[in-house]
């Protein structure tokens, strides 16, 4: 049995987002239609009062907060202040205001970038504090890191009902594009696309390829998040306890290098040439393993094969692009 019924109202903050997108389209196919949300001119998630005069009106029963400023290492290393004020500001204001305007269940979407820089592989959630972040990504992950520590302490104060969950690399419908601002998947389709569309008979990669990644579809994604939401009383509070921050890793558990990741783009996109790897440019972690392990024990596993997923991601690149 459900525990979100058609009758609930449900608000997505950040729908537009490939990861808010995702949680839309999950639930309208689970037959639950009664769906809020607001563009970023309807309502800015940064202004406190805009925010507190939304949850007022609509009183929403469950949020999916997934809506956040984000981007790849150029854009999180380049554009520091913007990444932390904003961030801050937009969680600060959703989750105060579920508060106070009575929500039942919130879900608060983070990245696996909270997590130490040079942290024990696979990643467990008690990981969380453990050790110095990444640089480059430090604002973003800092952000993150206070919104999983407000959802435990309003959880812990409050009586509140609010799951933190922390999805690894995201790829597939919605992604970003753009030529600076862009994840790695989306980032080397595009790179890959054009040296084929070009004749080129090479494609420069940023970073020396060692590094290693795991990568889920957000169609699994926005289902696990669905899923942790919808969970039964019991297993839901099995959660939230004064002992460790409400926080549960999405992933799927496998890894690859960026060299693999980068030569299975070109074999799905079909650029036939040579790949050169630029050591200049960042690597940023090592490695970002997420242990599943509790998310698996709770009855979900991914289902998309990798390949199949990056054929999706890009054929809807080129339908966006107009190709």
């Amino acid at each position: 049995m459900s525990y979100i019924l058609p009758e609930h109202k449900i608000y997505i903050a950040g729908h537009r987002g490939m990861v808010g997108a995702a949680i839309v389209r999950e639930l309208n196919k689970q037959g639950l239609k009664n769906i809020v949300t607001r563009t970023h001119a309807e309502l800015d998630l940064t202004n406190q009062a805009a925010v507190d005069a939304f949850f007022a009106a609509e009183k929403p029963d469950f949020v999916f907060l997934a809506a956040a400023k984000v981007g790849g290492i150029h854009a999180n290393n380049v554009y520091r202040g913007d990444f932390i004020y904003q961030n801050l500001m937009i969680q600060n204001n959703v989750i105060h205001a579920a508060y106070q305007h009575g929500v039942n269940r919130l879900m608060f979407l983070g990245s696996s970038c909270i997590y130490p820089k040079d942290c024990l592989q696979p990643i467990k959630e008690e990981y969380l504090l453990t050790g110095p972040l990444e640089q480059t990504n430090q604002p973003y992950a800092l952000a993150k890191i206070a919104g999983i520590e407000m959802c435990w302490s309003y959880n812990r104060q409050y009586g509140t009902q609010y799951l933190a969950v922390m999805p690894t690399n995201l790829y597939g419908p919605g992604d970003n594009y753009h030529p600076e601002n862009s994840h790695v998947i989306p980032a080397l389709i595009r790179k890959a696309h054009e040296a084929k569309e070009s004749g080129a008979k090479e494609m420069m990669v940023w970073g020396s390829g060692i590094p290693r990644r795991e990568f889920l579809y957000c169609e699994d994604m926005a289902e696990a998040c669905v899923y942790l939401l919808n969970l039964p009383d019991t297993e839901y509070k099995q959660q939230l306890n004064d002992q460790h921050p409400p926080l549960i890793n999405i992933g799927t558990g496998e890894d690859m290098t960026i060299r693999e990741l980068a030569s299975t783009i070109c074999e799905v996109v079909g650029f036939k040439g040579e790949l050169v790897f630029d050591a200049s440019k960042p690597d940023g972690t090592m490695r970002k393993l997420q242990d599943v392990t509790k998310l698996n024990q709770m009855g979900w596993k991914d289902k998309m094969k990798f390949s199949r997923g990056l054929g999706i991601a890009y054929q809807e690149f080129i339908k966006r692009s107009g190709i």
